[in-house]
């Protein structure tokens, strides 16, 4: 029975075996199966891992672009705001531009009477001014320590009495006469008149220290003017009056530069072209014009009120009343002509009536360029040539068209420069012998034969050579804009 028992036992403990070998190989199974997706969750971890690292990193970026989108809206805003208040201070401006408007049309009729009121003081005073100066000349006669005022009258005195002036006496002339810097160098080395009157300009440069050509000039030509005894009419125009000159011819922007090198009357009356480019003055239009502008002194007799400023009683001006136009005349015939939108280029340009009379090479194309007329715009350019040949006539059309298309004509343009002369090697032997009156160099000289345009008196086509190229290159074969000699002279 025992045996039996074991036995069964033992095969019970057989099955169990086997069945446990079974299960053992399906866990070992398992347990493989269970490594390799341990191993494939290592690697899907590391690769997730790269993954979060990356998407750190954007995450980092992103907020980094944030914040610095944050700024630039902040700023913007900052800027929006100050856009707002400002539109808002505009429109309160433009509230008070309604008012302002109207006040300022009472402005501006109030204004033109006061410049009629200026005017008549102006001539006034230019009377009072001759008269004071009369006076002031008996008063140096009856005692040569009365101090000086005037310049002319009271040195012509001295010279004809043969009374020397003191050193006090030159200096305040100085003083009076726009050179005031030099007073004190001039005091260490004048003894009295003759001083001056014998001096060289390298003596006013090396004892004086007038650096300037100009000043150095404009001693000079005073100078000269007392030795010589003779009185122009160009001195009685001082430099203030030049600067007022300026703006009446339209080249304001020369102010600075005319007034600091103390340009006056006598000194416009002889201005080279070297002079001109040492005030700045580099543009051939603007030196055409100034030479246009001078020679209207020279047929006004220096008549400090030639120019006419406003617009007169005239429906159809003549060429002779145009050549007196200022620069803000001519901007009110724009304005007569429909163009005023154009009227405001003219400020600084140059242009005047003796530039439109005077230049034969001045057209209608020329002033359309310096009012920026497109030139598409030919239904406008070809309104303005119409009002153009109207003002300056029918004679003086034709004779600037035949100019214009004369051979080797070329045509004058806003951007044309003026070069200084160069000497050669022949024309240095020639410097010492030159005459410092000699008329060649000078802007306008000065011309006995006086020619007549239109019923305008002009100079002949010498005085119009330097500037313009085809004047210099056939002087012979043409007169500028068909200049006729008057028989009798000028006219008075």
């Amino acid at each position: 029975m025992n045996l039996i028992s074991y036995q069964e036992r033992l095969s019970r403990l057989e099955g169990d075996k086997e069945s446990l070998i079974l299960q053992v190989s399906v866990l070992t199974d398992q347990v493989e199966a269970q490594g390799a997706k341990i191993s494939d969750l290592q690697s899907s971890l590391v690769e997730h891992q790269h993954k979060l690292d990356s998407t750190e990193e954007m995450l980092q970026q992103e907020l980094l672009h944030r914040t610095s989108l944050e700024n630039q809206k902040l700023s913007l805003m900052g800027e929006v705001s100050y856009l707002k208040i400002k539109l808002a201070d505009m429109e309160g401006k433009q509230g008070q531009g309604a008012e302002r408007q109207h006040k300022a049309e009472g402005l501006i009729k109030e204004l033109r009477i006061l410049k009629d009121k200026v005017e008549h003081l102006e001539d006034q005073k230019l009377q009072y001014e001759k008269k004071l100066k009369a006076t002031k000349s008996l008063q140096y006669t009856i005692s040569a320590q009365i101090p000086l005022l005037t310049v002319h009258p009271t040195f012509l005195n001295a010279v004809q009495s043969d009374v020397p002036w003191t050193k006090g006496q030159v200096c305040g002339w100085l003083e009076d006469y726009g050179l005031g810097q030099y007073v004190n160098l001039t005091r260490q080395w004048v003894e009295n008149g003759q001083t001056l009157l014998s001096a060289t300009p390298q003596d006013f440069e090396k004892e004086m220290g007038m650096k300037n050509p100009l000043h150095r000039k404009k001693l000079q030509l005073a100078l000269n003017a007392f030795t010589t005894k003779v009185i122009e009419k160009s001195s009685e125009l001082d430099y203030i009056w030049v600067t007022r000159w300026l703006d009446d011819i339209g080249l304001p922007q020369y102010k600075d530069q005319f007034h600091e090198a103390r340009v006056d009357g006598r000194m416009i009356q002889y201005l080279t072209v070297n002079d001109l480019l040492t005030l700045k003055v580099t543009s051939q239009l603007h030196h055409l014009s100034i030479k246009c502008a001078i020679h209207v002194l020279h047929a006004n007799k220096f008549n400090p009120n030639c120019l006419r400023r406003r617009p007169g009683e005239e429906r159809q001006p003549s060429p002779s009343e145009v050549v007196q136009w200022s620069n803000h005349r001519v901007m009110e015939w724009l304005r007569a002509v429909d163009l005023a939108e154009y009227a405001p280029n003219l400020r600084g340009s140059g242009v005047h009536g003796g530039l439109i009379i005077l230049e034969p090479r001045f057209s209608s194309e020329t002033l359309a360029l310096l009012l920026n007329i497109p030139p598409q715009k030919t239904l406008l350019r070809r309104h303005l040539a119409t009002a153009f040949s109207a003002l300056v006539g029918t004679q003086a059309t034709q004779e600037k068209r035949e100019y214009g298309n004369a051979t080797g004509h070329v045509p004058l343009t806003t951007t044309a420069k003026v070069k200084p002369k160069k000497l050669g090697f022949t024309q240095f032997s020639h410097l010492r012998k030159r005459k410092p009156d000699e008329s060649a160099d000078y802007i306008c000289p000065i011309d006995s034969g006086t020619l007549t345009v239109n019923g305008v008196s002009r100079l002949p086509s010498a005085a119009l050579r330097g500037l313009s190229p085809n004047l210099d290159r056939q002087p012979e074969r043409r007169e500028p804009m068909g200049i006729k000699a008057q028989a009798n002279g000028p006219k008075p």
